[in-house]
């Protein structure tokens, strides 16, 4: 079995039901319902319900984890009872008996909750951008960000364009702002600039 994951957190079905999984990830909430610990876990690709009680063997390391901390766990797969479906989430229809639960990663408390979606000063968000990132709305709206940027390239290149990637060091320009200068190791006391536009060089490949 791979080190960190049999499966991601958004993979599991009902058909996985009595199948034995890892996965790893962030802890975005605990629940402690009369003894009974609900964990949600949550990765890149989607969130699983996890579960431990006092019969089960992890129970004492359940009971540590607190928001965001990240965890490995080994489990069983296992159908919800009826009614305790959650439609919000693909995997809503099982959660995952914990039989092994590795702490990965401690993390301190929280300036920034990822869990809801209060809304908190700009100033705040910018300073824990990497904990703003993961809130729901935000990496929603990143994944399709990369998607319609992806649509668009392959749809592009689907009609027959190409795409070209222009240099990224060039000589000083005696253009009005100021260059963004780069020492060269080979040519001691010399000097690359990043180029403010990438124009010359498109013209250079439509003449070409």
């Amino acid at each position: 079995m791979h080190a960190y994951r049999s499966h991601d957190c958004g993979a599991l079905r009902a058909e996985h039901a009595g199948h034995d999984v890892r996965l790893s990830g962030w802890v975005h909430r605990v629940r402690d319902h009369g003894g009974v610990l609900f964990i949600d876990l949550r990765d890149h690709y989607g969130m699983t319900q996890l579960i431990a009680d006092p019969d089960s063997p992890a129970f004492a390391d359940a009971e540590k984890v607190r928001a965001e901390w990240v965890i490995r766990i080994d489990g069983v797969v296992k159908r919800r009872e009826a009614g305790l479906e959650n439609e919000k989430i693909p995997t809503g229809e099982i959660e995952v008996f914990v039989r092994k639960l590795d702490v990965l990663s401690a993390a301190e408390e929280l300036p920034l909750p990822v869990f809801g979606e209060l809304d908190y000063p700009e100033e705040t968000r910018l300073k824990y951008r990497f904990l703003d990132l993961r809130r729901e709305t935000l990496h929603r709206n990143i994944v399709m960000r990369s998607q319609v940027i992806s649509w668009l390239r392959q749809a592009m290149v689907g009609q027959g364009f190409m795409e070209y990637q222009t240099p990224i060091l060039t000589a000083s320009s005696p253009e009005g702002a100021r260059d963004f200068l780069v020492p060269s190791r080979l040519h001691p006391g010399k000097v690359y600039a990043l180029p403010q536009a990438p124009q010359q060089f498109k013209q250079l490949i439509m003449v070409a």
